[in-house]
């Protein structure tokens, strides 16, 4: 790794470690409504909604409130799309979105995984981009937020039977916390030059001009092909291009701070009009990691012990750490074919630039690595490169990350009640190995809370690892593979565990706008978020009505670097290992051949 590559990784740690205190604070001080700035406001939106803010719900009403606010999410965006034509801002005259596109998209936005299998420039008017998904990547973000809190509330009580109250903590989440933070970043993107219009596209004139093959049409605009069923075409040129304008920035920030990842652009934050600078790239880098950091800093302040905050957010950052380097290391030994032809002037097995396929110049190999990595460790999936271009091994990093169980920083919520499982499962294994009722936080695990666990932890494999054999198995789902073998394989698991994990990235060479993978995805997020939300909110009930046993002196302590290394270990074990096999028929085949072909 060059010591451009460390600098930039240990700049982004300091700048977010030292952001993760004061936040993780002024969280925790939010959600246990201490603050009274926007007290009028919320009065008035509970009466106008007839919420009763001071009744709190147990853990299963809580789990219903979320099941069915997110739920009409899906037919709100459903129904903007099927209706698009009719709507307004919509000045390029965009047609409805097809049933299958709409389906995949409504569930995509409501479960925070912002998988498009479209161009959003050419799919999505302004309305649909902004009161479909725009509002639902902040609902989406606060769904997940809401669900920690209600977790956290599980393990500080004790004897008792509530947890909060949903609708009460979505309000303080979206008013407090995603609204001032968007609008922060957003006017900081405008600055950089992130485009904010409700302007028509525009048509500019070009410096080259721009030579291609026309399709030939019959009088019915249909393609006229030959005798084998080429089609026919006939040469032009052009000296125009469209540009595609819109409201980008007030998307694209809470894109990022919500670990949504939906681009308002095909390219994502490829695309200069989304991430246009070196500054906006370490903004949006940074910004995906910033409240899922702070969130463990509440957790550890509203469990009375910020140490252990602490303990879960190191156990992140040295996964995270790892990853990165191994990310940065493998593309930046490139190509051995590329190197082999002598097109560079390395030495004969590497490229001495690395491999900058897929990655746009403006950023290099150190940023779009770094940037891959932390956008699948959360689950934001916003891409500035093309993971499809990256090397075999480069690309495994991203694919692992989401198969940890975005827990490596994760989602906003979502990775630290995944990490907190995980906790929970470590310390009932640290309490079998040494003959001892498990504990956390004086609270006894028993069998209850470990069929939770389990059913949150196993919900996504299984999604991911059945819906890719449906895939490989099916004429449909091999239509879609654009390249043979093992990276077409690849290709396949990568989008089931990016959906089933609700991540959002992809591999690319995957045609997945189709009624089958329309469908079999959209059932894949749907589960993959709400299967593991309500095991948990069922795990946090069960929690807070347990009495606080204490700590004695066969306590394990859940802070230290024991504990880390436990927890990371854990993870690993029995977080990766369930894709292992998967993994081999996949990018670890591919690097084989590979090099064995050089």
């Amino acid at each position: 790794m060059t010591s451009h590559a460390w600098l930039l990784l240990g700049t982004f740690l300091a700048v977010l470690l030292l952001s993760a205190k004061p936040l993780g604070h002024y969280i925790a001080y939010v959600m246990e409504g201490r603050f009274r700035g926007g007290q009028r406001v919320e009065n008035i939106l509970y009466r106008l909604t007839g919420v009763k803010a001071d009744e709190e719900m147990s853990g299963l009403r809580y789990a219903l409130a979320l099941l069915l606010f997110n739920a009409l999410g899906v037919v709100a965006v459903y129904a903007l799309q099927r209706f698009q034509a009719e709507l307004p801002f919509n000045p390029q005259q965009m047609g409805a979105v097809t049933p299958d596109s709409a389906f995949n998209t409504a569930i995509s936005f409501v479960t925070n995984t912002n998988w498009q299998g479209y161009a959003g420039e050419s799919t999505m008017g302004y309305l649909v981009q902004m009161l479909g998904l725009t509002v639902q990547n902040f609902l989406s973000a606060a769904t997940g937020i809401v669900v920690v809190i209600a977790l956290i509330r599980g393990i500080a009580r004790h004897s008792a039977s509530t947890l909060g109250n949903a609708w009460v903590d979505l309000t303080r989440a979206t008013l407090y916390l995603l609204l001032p933070l968007s609008f922060l970043m957003a006017v900081l993107l405008v600055g950089q030059g992130v485009i904010q219009n409700f302007d028509a596209y525009r048509d500019v004139t070009t410096v080259e001009i721009t030579r291609y093959d026309a399709p030939r049409l019959d009088a019915d605009g249909q393609a006229l092909k030959d005798d084998t069923g080429a089609p026919l075409t006939t040469a032009a040129e052009t000296r125009t291009q469209t540009l595609a304008m819109g409201p980008v920035a007030s998307q694209e920030a809470i894109k990022m701070l919500g670990t949504n990842g939906g681009g308002f652009f095909n390219a994502n934050s490829a695309h200069p009009f989304e991430n246009p600078t070196p500054l906006t790239n370490f903004i949006q880098m940074l910004a995906i990691f910033l409240i899922p950091a702070a969130l463990c800093v509440s957790f550890g302040r509203m469990v009375g012990d910020e140490r252990q905050g602490w303990a879960v957010l190191s156990a992140m950052t040295l996964m995270f750490v790892f990853m990165a380097w191994a990310a940065m290391h493998f593309e930046q030994q490139g190509n051995p074919l590329v190197a082999a032809l002598g097109v560079d002037q390395g030495v004969s097995t590497l490229q001495s630039g690395g491999n900058m396929e897929g990655k746009e110049t403006r950023f290099g190999i150190a940023s779009s690595a770094l940037f891959a990595t932390i956008t699948t460790a959360a689950s934001c999936g916003a891409v500035n490169a093309m993971h499809d271009s990256f090397t075999p091994l480069g690309g495994l990093v991203p694919l692992a990350n989401m198969q940890l169980g975005e827990v490596v920083f994760g989602g906003v919520g979502t990775g630290l009640y995944g990490m907190l499982v995980f906790a929970i499962l470590a310390v009932f294994i640290a309490g079998l190995m040494i003959g001892r009722t498990p504990e956390y936080l004086g609270k006894k695990i028993e069998a209850y809370e470990m069929k939770m666990s389990s059913i949150a932890i196993l919900v996504t494999p299984l999604l991911v690892l059945l819906g890719t054999a449906i895939a490989v198995m099916s004429e449909a789902g091999r239509a879609g593979i654009a390249n043979p073998g093992a990276h077409g394989f690849s290709e396949i698991l990568y989008a089931l565990t990016s959906a089933a994990n609700n991540n959002g990235s992809a591999f690319a060479g995957l045609s997945a706008n189709t009624p089958f993978y329309n469908v079999l995805l959209g059932i894949a997020m749907w589960f993959g978020r709400f299967g593991v939300i309500v095991p948990v909110l069922a795990m946090a009930g069960s929690l807070a009505a347990k009495k606080r046993i204490p700590a004695g002196a066969g306590t394990m302590p859940t802070h230290g670097p024991l504990f880390v290394t436990l927890l990371i270990g854990t993870v690993l074990l029995v977080g990766l290992l369930n894709y292992v096999p998967s993994l081999a028929l996949g990018p670890v085949i591919e690097h084989l051949v590979l090099w064995m072909a050089a």
